[in-house]
């Protein structure tokens, strides 16, 4: 069983285009989550069960939750842009990716969320009754995302060449000659 079984929900990055680069570390990462709607079609003389035939997908919107970040992130500066434009000009559409990593920082699965756009940005309530950390909620939506995982198992060893008539041939006249 490998080391990375079960892998830990708490080591993961999120990056933009897919340049590599984590955009600061998020708390929490949820609504990695897509289904079926189905539709009920009912059969005339069919009493025992009503036909249930899936529809699209329909996928989540993605809700990014990490300490507010005082230095220059490209995550936030994109969702800065596209909310405070107000649609007076096109939203622009970014590859969004999540990374889950194991204890050596490698990665094991990449979610690819495609065509993603902000829609919520919300920053936790300033309470000078309470000492706890300023947080933002990024919430995204996305046309669909595509899961990879990385197959991170050594390589079966290859077998050896098979031998050629000539090498079967030799050897069979290296036998004769140990037999004399």
């Amino acid at each position: 069983m490998s080391m990375d079984y079960p892998p830990v929900a708490f080591h993961f990055g999120v990056s933009l285009d897919g340049n590599g680069a984590s955009d600061a570390s998020f708390q929490e990462i949820s609504g990695i989550k897509v289904e079926f709607s189905n539709e009920e079609v009912v059969e005339g003389g069919q009493n025992q069960f009503v036909h249930r035939l899936p529809t699209q997908a329909k996928y989540a919107n993605l809700v990014l939750k990490r300490g507010v970040v005082v230095t220059t992130s490209p995550l936030a500066d994109w969702v800065s842009r596209t909310l405070a434009s107000y649609l007076t000009r096109p939203i622009e559409l970014r590859q969004l990716m999540v990374t889950l990593k194991n204890a050596q920082h490698d990665p094991l699965i990449t979610w690819t969320f495609v065509n993603a756009y902000p829609v919520r940005w919300e920053i936790s309530p300033l309470n000078a009754m309470e000492s706890t950390i300023l947080t933002e909620t990024m919430e995204l939506a996305y046309h669909y995302f595509e899961r990879s995982v990385i197959d991170r198992r050594p390589s079966q060893p290859t077998s050896p060449p098979r031998p050629t008539v000539a090498d079967l041939q030799a050897g069979i006249a290296r036998l004769r000659k140990v037999k004399v």
